[in-house]
This record gives C-alpha cells, sequence and structure tokens, in this order.
C-alpha cells in the first residue's frame, strides 16, 4: 500500500479545517420558484442571468432555449429554438445586452433586450483557434470599459480578449497547470480594476490576470470553480461544481460563507454549473443533473 507524503496529509488537514470554519451563508431556498408553463420542463440547465428589474433568463439544453421569467417566478416569454447547439453560459453586459456561450456551436452570441442578435463571434459548428474561431467556448466576462472576454473552454485552454465593437484584441492560456496555463477554463469574471478572474476547473483553482493576461495570482482553496460572478459591491459569487455548493468570497479569496450540499431536494445541489446574484441579493444557481435553477433568497 502507498503511503501520502506528511505534507501532503498536512496540506489537506488544513484545508480541511479552513473549510469547517467557513460560516454558512443565511439564505433559504423557494421550492416554488419558478413556475413553468404547463407541459414545459428544462432539460439540462447550465446557465442563468438576472437583469437590473430582477428578470430571471434560464439557459438550458431542451425545447425554448432562453426561459424569462419575472422577480415572482411568472413566466414572461422565451426564444432561441434552433439557433443553438449546446447551451453553456448566459451573461448579461453592462448596457443590459444578454450574452450567450454555445459551446458546441463553437459561438457567443450577444442578443438584445427583446432577443434580436446584435453580434456574433465565432463559425456556427466551426472549431477552430484563431482569432475568430473558438472550440468549446463556456463563458463570457465584460471589462468596465466594455471590453469583453471569453473562456475558450473544452476544447481549446485559454481566454480570448476582444474589443466593445468586437475586434480580437489578445489572447493568453495553453493547456497545462504552471501559472497561466488551464485544464478547462470554465468561467470568467472582471472586477472594477480590470482584473480578471478564470475558473480553471480541472485544475481546482481560480487564476488572476491583469486585463493584458499577466498572472498575477492563484487560489487553490476555493475548490472547482464551474460558475463566477462578481457583484457591483465587488463580492465574488462561485459555483465549486464537484462540491456541489456556492462560495461567497471577498477579492482578496477569503471564503466569506458558503451554501449547498450535494442532493436532489430543494436547497441541495447536483452539477451547480453556473450562477446569478439578483439585486435583491437572491442567488439564483442553475444545475446539470437536477434539470432545474434554484432561487436561494436571503433570509
Amino acid at each position: 500500500m502507498r503511503c501520502l507524503p506528511l505534507s501532503f496529509l498536512a496540506t489537506a488537514l488544513t484545508l480541511l479545517l479552513a473549510q469547517s470554519n467557513w460560516p454558512q451563508l443565511n439564505y433559504a431556498v423557494d421550492p416554488n420558484w419558478p413556475r413553468l408553463p404547463a407541459g414545459w420542463t428544462f432539460e439540462e440547465t447550465p446557465g442563468v442571468a438576472v437583469d437590473s428589474r430582477e428578470h430571471v433568463f434560464v439557459f438550458h439544453r431542451g425545447p425554448h432555449s432562453i426561459v424569462e421569467f419575472d422577480p415572482a417566478g411568472n413566466h414572461v416569454r422565451s426564444w432561441g429554438d434552433g439557433v443553438f447547439v449546446r447551451p453553456h453560459g448566459l451573461k448579461f453586459d453592462n448596457e443590459g445586452n444578454l450574452w450567450a456561450a454555445d459551446d458546441q456551436g463553437h459561438l457567443v452570441v450577444k442578443m438584445d433586450s427583446s432577443g434580436r442578435v446584435r453580434m456574433v463571434l465565432g463559425r456556427k459548428n466551426t472549431k477552430g483557434e484563431t482569432n475568430d474561431t473558438f472550440n468549446r467556448p463556456t463563458d463570457i466576462a465584460f471589462a468596465p470599459n466594455g471590453d469583453f472576454y471569453v473562456s475558450d473552454g473544452y476544447g481549446n485552454s485559454r481566454v480570448v480578449k476582444f474589443s466593445k465593437d468586437g475586434r480580437f484584441l489578445n489572447t493568453w492560456g495553453k493547456k497545462g497547470a504552471a501559472e497561466g496555463e488551464f485544464n478547462l477554463p470554465h468561467a470568467v469574471a472582471v472586477d472594477k480594476r480590470g482584473r480578471v478572474y478564470v475558473g480553471d476547473r480541472e485544475n481546482h483553482r481560480m487564476q488572476i490576470f491583469d486585463a493584458n493576461g499577466k498572472f498575477l495570482a492563484q487560489w487553490k482553496h476555493v475548490g472547482s470553480p464551474w460558475g463566477v460572478v462578481i457583484t457591483p459591491d465587488e463580492f465574488i459569487y462561485m459555483c465549486d461544481g464537484h462540491n456541489n455548493r456556492i462560495l461567497k468570497l471577498n477579492l482578496n479569496g477569503d471564503v466569506l460563507g458558503v451554501l449547498g450540499a450535494h442532493g436532489k431536494l430543494p436547497g441541495q445541489l447536483d452539477y451547480s454549473h453556473h450562477l446569478a446574484v439578483g439585486p435583491s441579493r437572491s442567488i439564483y444557481v442553475a444545475e446539470i443533473k437536477n434539470w432545474r435553477v434554484q432561487k436561494f433568497a436571503p433570509k
């Protein structure tokens, strides 16, 4: 029987003790949210986004791929049938446009508030690693000046930076575990200072870069970042998908609270994939295996 090194055991014990001291976030799940039209159901649900009105947009892998709900969870409208091959990430930019990452379609699509397509990056069903192609992109994030970043993703192992008007600016990263390398860059977010936070999913770490891709730091104590958002008051909310929990962090990487546990019941999680935080501070979590989005409201 192979014995583990003492240094490894000490590190694991330190992490376990640290996690046992993380406080629980004071939230309660709303088991009746949302209300779908009769006969409708979500399928695998990878993405969710919230606008300034707290209308919630759910991105899933069945019919009616983008579904909008009002704050009470009532159905408003839906669209997207035939547009997306395999829905993945969904986010609003700073001007209220909705952006979708289609990982098997190899596309990133910008839509206005009515759902009309306003910009397309990549070529549908055409994978690549050029300035205008992706290989299974996963997420989008927006800098204060309107530049945006795409984590690209399952096939490639890089982050791609574009100007507000969709012009290629820069790219960085390759497959690996060294600083600045990725093993499935699955989520991306930007703070007010322009620092870029990349969820390096299978390396079980968050990496932080400056606006041009210079490595700044990494956090290896936060689990596996599947979904990452930064709120206007600059707290980080993160889906730790492998551990089926939600973490709240500050910009130093300190864990301020944790929510959720593995399971199928309301309030439990199974492959928590992406998340969004609304103006009410409610947390909306999209799950792959449970085919749903859950609303956790502050108590």
